[in-house]
């Protein structure tokens, strides 16, 4: 409808950022960082003007310089149209031909579904990506425990042990994967097997973690039964509980409580001042795991996906 005045292009140098940030976002205060560290490239941010007025953006996030694009985490538009050139202008630029797009994600304050405005908007993005081949995927908790909440002590249920090597972490990363309630994960299975995705999510994100591997836990019985694991790290932004899951057989028994306290334990021992975390809205027992654990919702992520 709008496509007669539309212009659509990429940034074209650290002068535009400005103009990039004028539409206010979260991410906005991460952008120089992540552009200086290579998880952003200025191909990758792109812009809509219509008479030099900025009425659209879209842009890629990667973990590091030598990886393609893993995220779509910035697209604001107010119009369906306009918004379907933009991403379609830009995906043709940016993605490689005949590849599935990144999933698109979207941080929202936690009452966003109380806000009408916000819904709107919401709504307006998912049409776009939709026409475009999208679906809505999940929506999910982001948590933050802060410095100075509770870190309880153990209760001697468990032991807890670092982690022997690759081959014992893969394993117990298949055997949490039977009757996830994580999204992703479920999609994944849909196409590779339990061992598969384990060894492919170690190796894609356990692995770049440059926090001491010793800070990565195993939780037995006192027989020495592992029971569960938790994966304490720092991604390029902040300390987080990266993984955490309880053996099927041991599930429903109050274990996850005890094993989320020991990664909060090992991260709350180096004086951060916040830990983050994240799990779907529907995977009801980790939520109130967290909750009990005081980690409090600052953020709801809603995730779409061409997968």
């Amino acid at each position: 409808m709008h496509e007669d005045h539309l212009t659509v292009r990429p940034l074209s140098g650290r002068e535009d950022l400005d103009l990039f940030r004028s539409i206010p976002y979260v991410l906005n205060k991460e952008l120089e960082g992540d552009l200086n560290a290579g998880r952003r490239r200025l191909d990758w941010l792109w812009v809509a003007l219509r008479a030099n007025r900025l009425i659209g953006r879209v842009g890629w996030w990667a973990r590091s310089p030598d990886d393609p694009p893993l995220v779509l985490d910035f697209l604001d538009v107010s119009d369906v149209d306009d918004g379907v050139r933009l991403v379609e202008t830009a995906m043709g630029a940016v993605l490689p031909a005949g590849s599935t797009p990144p999933d698109y994600i979207r941080f929202l304050p936690p009452d966003w579904a109380s806000d009408r405005a916000l819904v709107h908007d919401v709504d307006v993005r998912w049409a776009v990506l939709e026409r475009l081949g999208a679906r809505p995927l999940v929506e999910r908790l982001r948590l933050q425990w802060d410095a100075g909440g509770p870190v309880p002590e153990p209760n001697g249920r468990l032991r807890f042990r670092t982690v022997a090597d690759r081959v014992e972490l893969v394993g117990l990363m298949t055997s949490v994967l039977e009757g996830t309630l994580d999204a992703h994960s479920r999609v994944e299975l849909t196409r590779m097997t339990p061992a598969e995705q384990a060894n492919f999510q170690y190796d894609d994100e356990l692995a770049r973690y440059t926090t001491p591997r010793e800070w990565w836990r195993v939780a037995t019985m006192p027989d020495g039964t592992p029971v569960g694991f938790v994966i304490p790290a720092r991604n390029a932004y902040n300390p987080i509980i990266a993984y955490i899951g309880v053996l099927p057989a041991f599930r429903g028994k109050g274990y996850v409580d005890d094993v989320l306290a020991e990664g909060t334990r090992i991260l709350a021992a180096q004086g951060v001042p916040r830990i983050r975390a994240a799990t779907d809205v529907g995977n009801g027992p980790m939520a109130r795991a967290f909750a009990r654990a005081v980690y409090a919702t600052f953020e709801r992520q809603l995730d779409m996906t061409w997968s």
